[in-house]
């Protein structure tokens, strides 16, 4: 993997694109804001050919552009070119597809009208002095050989790099890394990942693209995006970080309120169990696992809370034991009476069965107290 890889956030145009997601100027420019705030460098603003709202952000955004380099997508289009680079763009992306459906059933057009106007295109905006991306969309489906020529056009014509679009999911991590080695070999341009998550690879094929070559890769936060979605912002920073020693100058402490952030705008609540930012990453409840983790925090962890701005909880539950039973109610200043704790157990078991989930510390305390006077009235009896 090099050295210089370099995350690129589209959450604002990609993650935007998921369906039924629409962020207003004030949600574009507080995700934009906060995107930055957490450390990204590279940030795919939106589409400026959409006009309205998306332009008024846009602007905004371009006020922190001595911060942040801020891409411009473009379709094929030289009018939505010009008009992105008037807005004051030094960064643009322009939209392509290489493969033969997309170019028939889509664009409804050939391989020669692709090649002329991609370079066309990329010669236009070099001579505007901007940095340029473009795309070989639907990768997945293009033939092999003619990807590396079209890389090895665009390269010529002066394009800062290609971006390899797996649009619609279709390769698995082996097939991914092999298009972007095949590339790489073929042509003297970066690359970029960008990986859909329809079959759950696209973190997986977007570490074997780096893997295979590749300088960029595309994020989004919580992993949102067209269908499936896209690569997750933190699972990727945590994953090159773990297991590969990147350090991506992102503030990891930031993560889990930027994934909040996110949902929020979106309308769509985090996963207990999303990678990295879900409620139940650092939530604990079966007895072994609480047990455990009371006596040593990295028996069930991979990494600590702090690090991702998360917070660790002990969850009472069905499958909890006695000792966080007995935790809890410590921590709720409760002096315990250990010989009622088994039918605590069971009674908790019961609640949890019944109330389709953990067991709050006021019911908590109630069973106890109940459970307690039973005893008490045991003994007396006797």
């Amino acid at each position: 993997m090099r050295d210089d890889i370099i995350l690129e956030d589209t959450t604002l145009r990609d993650g935007e694109q998921a369906p039924g997601v629409a962020f207003s100027r004030d949600t574009k420019i507080a995700i934009f804001n906060a995107l930055v705030d957490a450390g990204v460098r590279w940030i795919e603003a939106g589409i400026p050919a959409m006009g309205g709202q998306d332009v008024e952000a846009m602007k905004v955004m371009l006020e922190r552009r001595d911060e942040v380099n801020l891409i411009g997508w473009n379709r094929g289009v030289l009018d939505d070119l010009k008009y992105t680079i008037s807005l004051g763009f030094k960064a643009i992306h322009l939209g392509l597809p290489t493969s033969n459906i997309h170019l028939d059933k889509s664009v409804k057009k050939d391989r020669g009208w692709l090649l002329s106007t991609a370079q066309d295109m990329v010669k236009f905006a070099k001579d505007q002095g901007c940095f340029v991306s473009i795309s070989a969309e639907d990768v997945g489906r293009t033939n092999l050989n003619f990807l590396q020529e079209y890389a090895g056009k665009v390269a010529e014509a002066g394009a800062d790099r290609l971006r390899l679009s797996d649009t619609i999911g279709i390769l698995d991590t082996a097939g991914y890394a092999e298009r972007v080695a095949a590339v790489v070999a073929a042509a003297d341009i970066d690359t970029q990942t960008h990986c859909h998550n329809d079959f759950g690879l696209a973190v997986a094929n977007t570490l074997g693209g780096l893997q295979a070559g590749a300088r960029y890769f595309h994020v989004t936060v919580n992993a949102i995006g067209e269908r499936a979605g896209m690569p997750d912002l933190a699972q990727m920073v945590l994953a090159l970080s773990q297991f590969h020693g990147k350090d991506l100058g992102i503030d990891t402490t930031k993560l889990v309120a930027l994934s909040q952030l996110v949902a929020e705008a979106c309308g769509t609540p985090i996963q207990p169990w999303q990678p990295v930012v879900g409620m139940n990453v650092f939530a604990h409840e079966s007895g072994i696992h609480t047990k455990g983790m009371l006596s040593d925090a990295n028996t069930f962890e991979p990494f600590m809370p702090e690090l991702v701005g998360g917070t660790r909880r002990l969850v009472v539950g069905k499958h909890s034991g006695r000792a966080v039973i007995k935790h809890q109610l410590e921590q709720d200043g409760v002096e315990v009476n250990e010989s009622v704790l088994g039918e605590c157990l069971t009674q908790v078991r019961g609640y949890a069965i019944e109330h389709r989930g953990e067991v709050p510390a006021t019911a908590l305390r109630q069973i106890y107290r109940t459970a307690l006077a039973g005893a008490s009235s045991h003994k007396a009896t006797q």
